[in-house]
C-alpha cells in the first residue's frame, strides 16, 4: 500500500477521497467505489500501487488516437477496478473484480523505471495509461509519467473522464494526450448505467480543451440506450460549439459477446453509425471516425476544407499521404500532433 493522494479526513476517522467526482466518504477499513483506495485509521491508502495487470505494444489507433502521432507504437499498462460500474464493459475481468485486497498476491509490482525500460526497448514513442481507469491508480502513474516525460515518452490516457479537478490539474504538466469515452449525453444513461454522473464529464472535457491537451473522443452506440439520435445529435452539437470542430471523434458498434451485463443485447447495426456519423458531420465535427467496422472508408483521414484522402487506415496499417500534417492539395493543417 501507498499514502493516497486527494483525501481529507473527517472528525469521525472516515477519509473522503477526493480523486474523483464520486467524493466518496469511506469509513475506518472500508474501500471507496473504484476498490483500489481504503481507509486505515483516517487515511487512504492505494492498492494497487506498482500493480500492471495487462501490458501490450499497440499501434496508437488502437487506443484510439488519429490525430497524436499517426502510425507510432504505445506501450499500453492497466492495473486493476475502476470507479464506473459500466454494464457494457468489456474489460470487467480487471476492472469490476470483487476485491483487488484479495486478489493482489496474484499480481508481481513492477517499479515505474521498468516500464519506461520496457517501452523504449520496444520501440515504443509513448504509454498509455488504459484497459481499466486510469485515475484510480493515479500516485503509481503519476511517477511513471514523470519519467516516461524526462525520457522523451509521451503520455496518454484512455479515460472516462470524471477525476476531480485537483487530480487533474496534478497530471496536466505530464499528460499529452486524451481520449475521453462520452457514454452519453443523458445523465439518466450515466445514473443508471454507468454508476455515475454526465456534467462532471462535460465540464472536465471542456477544461482539457482549454489547457490545449490533445483530446479525441469515444462513443459507443449501444442499441436501445445509447442509440437516440436526439443524444447522439446533442453530442455533436456539444463537440463542436462547446470544444472545437476539429476534435475528433470515434463511433464506435456494441458488441454484447465481449460486454460485462448486456449478453442479451444486439449488436449495434452499420445503419446508426452511419447515421451518426453524418450528424456529426452536419454539426460541424471536422474529424468523425466509424469503428469496428473493417476497411471502411470513414476510418480515413480527409481534409476538412478540400476533402482530399491524407490518411488511409486499413486495419491498424496506416499510409501517410499528407504532408507534415498539413493538406498535400490545399495545405490545410490537419490537426495531427507529430
Amino acid at each position: 500500500m501507498k499514502k493516497a493522494k486527494f483525501y481529507k479526513t473527517n472528525q469521525d476517522g472516515s477519509a473522503q477521497c477526493l480523486l474523483c467526482n464520486h467524493n466518496c466518504v469511506i469509513q475506518n477499513k472500508q474501500t471507496g467505489i473504484c476498490l483500489n483506495r481504503i481507509n486505515n485509521g483516517g487515511n487512504l491508502y492505494t492498492l494497487g500501487y506498482g500493480v500492471i495487470s495487462a501490458q501490450n505494444i499497440d499501434p496508437i489507433e488502437k487506443k484510439p488516437f488519429f490525430h497524436f502521432m499517426p502510425g507510432s507504437l504505445a506501450f499500453s499498462i492497466g492495473s486493476l477496478g475502476c470507479n464506473f460500474k459500466c454494464d457494457n464493459c468489456q474489460n470487467y475481468a480487471i476492472s469490476q473484480v470483487k476485491s483487488i485486497e484479495k486478489i493482489l498476491d496474484n499480481f508481481s509490482n513492477i517499479n515505474p523505471e521498468r516500464i519506461v525500460e520496457e517501452a523504449i526497448g520496444n520501440d515504443c514513442q509513448s504509454i498509455a495509461y488504459t484497459y481499466n481507469e486510469p485515475t484510480i491508480n493515479v500516485e503509481y502513474y503519476l511517477d511513471v509519467m514523470r519519467l516516461a516525460q524526462a525520457n522523451g515518452l509521451k503520455n496518454l490516457w484512455v479515460s472516462n473522464g470524471y477525476m476531480s479537478n485537483e487530480c487533474l490539474k496534478e497530471i496536466f504538466p505530464y499528460l499529452d494526450a486524451i481520449n475521453i469515452d462520452l457514454k452519453s449525453f443523458d445523465n439518466n444513461f450515466y445514473n443508471n448505467i454507468c454508476s455515475a454522473r454526465l456534467e462532471p464529464v462535460l465540464d472536465n472535457l471542456k477544461k482539457i480543451k482549454q489547457e490545449q491537451i490533445h483530446l479525441e473522443i469515444t462513443t459507443l452506440i449501444i442499441p436501445g440506450l445509447s442509440d437516440n439520435i436526439e443524444t447522439l445529435s446533442q453530442i455533436a452539437d456539444f463537440i463542436a460549439s462547446e470544444l472545437d470542430g476539429d476534435t475528433p471523434w470515434h463511433l464506435s458498434k456494441f458488441s454484447p459477446d465481449i460486454s460485462w451485463k448486456l449478453k442479451n443485447f444486439p449488436p449495434t447495426g452499420e445503419d446508426i453509425i452511419y447515421q451518426a456519423y453524418e450528424i456529426a458531420k452536419d454539426a460541424g465535427v471536422k474529424y468523425v471516425y466509424v469503428g469496428n467496422i473493417p476497411g471502411d472508408q470513414k476510418e480515413n483521414t480527409y481534409c476538412p476544407r478540400c476533402n482530399e484522402l491524407a490518411i488511409r487506415r486499413l486495419g491498424y496499417h496506416v499510409e501517410r499521404l499528407d504532408q507534415n500534417g498539413h493538406c498535400i492539395q490545399c495545405d490545410r493543417s490537419l490537426d495531427i500532433v507529430e
